[in-house]
């Protein structure tokens, strides 16, 4: 912590320099544009999940759908202003230090002072907050939705900023912020938002979250273990699952503990509810595989009550990275048919490799994370191409959310050759808002539909979790090649073509 200390002041006074230093060096190559937010899963022994060559679109195929040569297509919504500013954000934020700075300024004594406080949460909001976060509120985060919605035609996935509940008084205060996000979408352009975004650690404490999922990795072990509080769901776990989490029997949830996991499923139903009138699906954010069983079957229990004929209103999240996702993704799905339930997925690699690799260490347990980056693209591409096949056939729906290129053009033609309507409700693609900008665009411009994941709470609420996020996704921002090179290029091609009008060329 000393030596963070030290540096980061350091880093500062040297930030001109840096600067220059970014735009003056060379762009890196578009093929290391690759995130780690969206690592992809493995193939498993009991299934083949890569992808057949045959079938696998070629490079020419890939480039005619999604076009990323066009940068003055690509932005033609985006003013200088913008784009200006979007570029200098994306190659301060690309350098690691960046983060280390972040974070040790966030966490220090400096917080304490109000005088400094106020001075650093400015600096912070008119830079890096307003350019990765939709607003403070509400209101702010619906003028950024209408201002992406007209004219980019992209769509908003509304994430009020709040972490983990720390007592039910504060589970019933976030329930009610997240039904106030959905009621507040139906004031907006009709279509413009696509999503609400629900954490289930917010309306349940972690702590009960980590219990539940320990009885039910038990229960999946031991089949003459009963619970009786359990809700019909669908399966949530594989035999490749890591079960390290829960290595003797678990004690009973107490009567208390079931009172208040009743509760949850309470406010779970009242968002559901809230949902249903206003006609906006939720998405659910998937956690670490400590809470994540508990996550699955709140959200299964809850999808099985709560849909819209052949439309689901829940979206559980499928970490690609974890060898088990896609057997655990095809099991859920085939069940969930089997019911008549239409159901909902968002594909994501994942965002908790070095703390699931940590823990699986320290229990002796192999890591449940992809032993490498080619096995994780290949199983993220194969999981999508699963969903894509069961929205082909009038079943489900899915969120592929990458800021994979080669992922993102494989989905696109794997889509078009199958037959699925590019305005199809079924089919969305989703990036973090103001990253992967040049997929988002592209994949718009091509016809699909696109989301921007939005967000949005005050800057002293939503800071820590924005770098948390950034700590637990360290790469992250470094690896936004592709949209520093093409933003590059086409801010040089309007400066051209500036200069050439000026002088009647």
């Amino acid at each position: 912590m000393a030596t963070r200390g030290v540096a980061c002041p350091k880093l500062l006074q040297n930030l001109p320099y840096f600067l220059l230093w970014r735009f003056s060096s060379a762009p890196s190559p578009i093929a290391a544009a690759v995130s780690p937010l969206n690592l992809v899963e493995r193939a498993d022994s009991e299934a083949n999940f890569s992808i057949n060559p045959t079938v696998t679109p070629t490079q020419s195929s890939r480039d005619s759908i999604v076009d990323f040569q066009d940068v003055k297509g690509l932005f033609s919504t985006v003013s200088t202003p913008r784009l200006l500013k979007s570029l200098i954000t994306l190659e301060m934020a690309a350098v690691d230090p960046m983060v280390d700075m972040g974070l040790w300024v966030m966490n220090s004594r400096l917080m304490e002072t109000p005088i400094l406080k106020q001075v650093i949460s400015e600096a912070v909001k008119h830079t890096f907050y307003d350019h990765f976060c939709a607003g403070k509120n509400l209101e702010e985060a619906g003028r950024t939705i209408t201002r992406l919605w007209d004219p980019a035609g992209l769509q908003g996935m509304l994430d009020y900023g709040l972490e983990n509940a720390v007592d039910y008084e504060s589970c019933d205060q976030n329930t009610m912020e997240f039904i106030k996000t959905v009621e507040y979408s139906s004031s907006l352009p009709p279509s413009s938002v696509s999503f609400v975004v629900v954490k289930i650690s917010a309306i349940c404490p972690p702590s009960l979250l980590r219990r539940v999922s320990d009885l039910l990795r038990w229960e999946y072990r031991d089949s003459a273990f009963h619970l009786p509080w359990k809700l019909n769901c669908f399966p949530i776990f594989s035999d490749s699952s890591p079960f390290y989490h829960t290595p003797k029997k678990p004690e009973p949830l107490s009567p208390e503990e079931e009172r208040n996991l009743l509760l949850t499923h309470e406010r779970l139903f009242k968002i559901c509810e809230k949902g249903m009138e206003a006609n906006v699906p939720l998405l659910i954010d998937a956690e670490d595989t400590a809470l994540q069983p508990a996550i699955d079957y709140l959200t299964y229990s809850s999808a099985a009550l709560y849909h819209r004929d052949d439309e689901p209103l829940l979206f559980g999240t499928i970490q690609a990275y974890l060898k088990d996702a896609k057997d655990r993704l095809v099991k859920a799905k085939k069940a969930a048919d089997k019911a008549g339930v239409p159901v909902g997925f968002k594909l994501v690699r994942g965002a908790y490799m070095s703390s699931e690799r940590g823990i699986a260490a320290s229990l002796g347990a192999e890591s449940p994370i992809q032993n490498n980056i080619q096995e994780t693209h290949a199983s993220y591409n194969s999981c999508a191409e699963f969903l894509l096949e069961e929205v082909a056939s009038g079943s489900g729906a899915v969120v592929l959310a990458t800021h994979n290129v080669e992922s993102g053009k494989f989905a696109a033609v794997k889509a078009t050759e199958l037959g699925i309507g590019k305005d199809n409700r079924k089919l969305q693609f989703a990036q973090l808002y103001a990253m992967a900008e040049t997929l988002s665009f592209g994949l718009k411009n091509a016809g699909f539909r696109v989301s921007k994941y939005l967000p949005f709470g005050p800057v002293e609420q939503i800071m820590p979790y924005l770098l948390r996020r950034a700590e637990e996704n360290r790469g992250l921002l470094s690896t936004s090649n592709m949209d520093r090179l093409l933003m590059r290029k086409e801010l040089n091609r309007r400066l051209k073509s500036f200069f050439t009008e000026e002088q009647g060329y």
